[in-house]
């Protein structure tokens, strides 16, 4: 019987495994970046002249060529201005009550989107709505304001208004031609506020923000800005762009004085609310306001 020979426990086991590298230290802390870091850095300027004539393009700038040529329309045409009308809020939909409804509620809400656009331009630069002063901070103040402003320039317009009426240079404009209907006077609050919002947040907040980012005059950002709220209501006569362009220069001066526009966005509500339904309610029954 042969003897096994016992094998070492060295050679079975086999040569070790060379020690690991061990665990993966941890990276070290980085410090968290600084506001200022972190802050978007204004593109070039061709580019946000680029972006202000898109805006325009697609809002209210478009709007003042339709009404540049509307205008020149009128003077052409054979008849005299105070004998030609333009309607302001009018069916979509005649005879359709409940169509007509959503139309309207459609053409609204679709006609505030180039708001939204500014508000996203605005988010893209790192600034929120209330970087030009469109938020709830201060709404007595705001209130009070657009109050008086609406009151001042609310008032002198319809003056301004008759008498270019009656002096042949303005077009007979009706502020409203809706079905009597109960959505009437919703649909004619929901478009002055549509009116309100759209032009102060555009005309106002981005266009004098994004021009004195430019490095415009103020004063020159200003007179352009009241010059194109005057053009787009150029359908309406040359009395209408004379006002509006006037109201421009005021609400322009406050809003550089106020850096909110919220009061602007209150005057011209309340303006544009008292001219459609107090056009409902008084037109016909008064001799001072022009039939339709």
């Amino acid at each position: 019987m042969t003897d096994e020979t016992p094998v070492s426990s060295a050679v079975s086991a086999g040569p070790e495994p060379p020690a690991g590298p061990g665990p993966i230290p941890s990276p070290p802390d980085r410090p968290a970046p600084s506001a200022a870091a972190t802050a978007l850095s204004p593109p070039p300027a061709w580019l946000q002249r680029w972006e202000i004539v898109a805006v325009l393009a697609v809002s209210l700038g478009a709007s003042a060529l339709y009404a540049l040529l509307s205008f020149i329309g009128s003077l052409t045409a054979k008849q005299a201005l105070s004998k030609q009308t333009t309607t302001l809020n009018g069916s979509l939909a005649p005879g359709r009550p409940l169509l007509d409804l959503f139309m309207q509620l459609l053409s609204i809400t679709l006609s505030l989107a180039p708001v939204f656009l500014v508000f996203y331009l605005l988010a893209r630069s790192g600034e929120r709505p209330s970087s030009i002063g469109v938020d709830a901070r201060e709404p007595g103040r705001d209130l009070a304001r657009g109050t008086v402003l609406a009151a001042v320039i609310g008032g002198t317009g319809l003056g301004l208004y008759l008498i270019a009426y009656h002096a042949g240079v303005e077009l007979n404009v009706v502020a409203e031609s809706l079905p009597d209907i109960w959505w009437r006077i919703p649909v004619l609050l929901l478009s002055a506020a549509q009116n309100a919002i759209s032009e102060e947040v555009i005309m106002i907040g981005y266009l004098l923000s994004r021009l004195d980012r430019l490095g415009m005059r103020p004063s020159r950002a200003i007179a352009l800005s009241a010059v194109i709220r005057g053009s787009y209501h150029l359908y309406q006569g040359a009395g209408a762009f004379l006002g509006n362009a006037v109201m421009g220069l005021i609400f322009g001066y406050f809003f550089r004085r106020w850096g909110r526009v919220m009061p602007m966005i209150i005057a011209h509500f309340l303006i544009d609310a008292v001219s459609f339904v107090g056009y409902a309610l008084l037109a016909g029954h008064v001799s001072w306001l022009p039939r339709p």
